[in-house]
């Protein structure tokens, strides 16, 4: 079976929540699974300060992990439509990857979060995808077999490129049963690709 990695910022716990969605989702395949974040750039003081979420169970990344994996999904939230300068910072450390190819024909997805329903989601999840497909890597998003994304009887995030939720002005409100399952849905396909591929 393929190894897949769950790569992931979340300064608040909501693309947190989310990863451990898609990593449950990969795992049902029979896919091996790593959950890491990538380093916080911004000062602990004022990190703080802002009551960002400090203790993540999630191992730091370092760059040259990527390379292991037959699949990578990628999770950040969106910075006024593009996005966290963590994750930025993080993906520019990757040009030797880029350069000598490691990434070339492995599997990417993308997921994101906003405070607000029009809040970015889409071009979020584009960045995310444009990486990977510099990276040379085949992108998997979530179709419309996750019907969840289709209600209209309640607020609910997912884009046919990718899972999403919304976390509200405040951040006062997590993922719901819906976008969980969507995140699910999004991991179960990007391990099952994985796997036809490598496993």
């Amino acid at each position: 079976m393929s190894k897949v990695l769950v790569l992931y910022y979340s300064s608040y716990g909501h693309i947190e929540a989310l990863a451990g969605a898609i990593a449950e989702g990969a795992r049902s395949t029979g896919a091996t699974v790593d959950v890491k974040r990538v380093p916080e750039t911004a000062p602990t003081d004022v990190a703080k300060a802002a009551h960002f979420k400090l203790d993540q169970a999630a191992p730091v990344a370092q760059i040259a992990d990527l390379a292991a994996y037959d699949a990578i999904v990628i999770g950040t939230p969106t910075r006024f439509g593009r996005i966290s300068s963590q994750m930025a910072s993080f993906l520019d450390q990757a040009g030797g990857l880029w350069a000598r190819g490691a990434l070339n024909g492995k599997v990417g997805g993308a997921f994101t979060s906003s405070a607000t329903q029009h809040g970015g989601q889409e071009t979020t999840l584009f960045n995310v995808i444009t990486n990977l497909l510099h990276f040379g890597m085949t992108v998997v998003g979530l179709p419309y077999s996750h019907q969840g994304q289709m209600t209209i009887d309640e607020v609910v995030g997912g884009s046919p490129y990718g899972a999403t939720t919304i976390a509200g002005g405040q951040g006062q409100r997590q993922p719901s049963a819906i976008e969980l399952e969507g995140a699910r849905h999004q991991g179960r396909l990007i391990a099952l690709t994985a796997n036809k591929l490598f496993g």
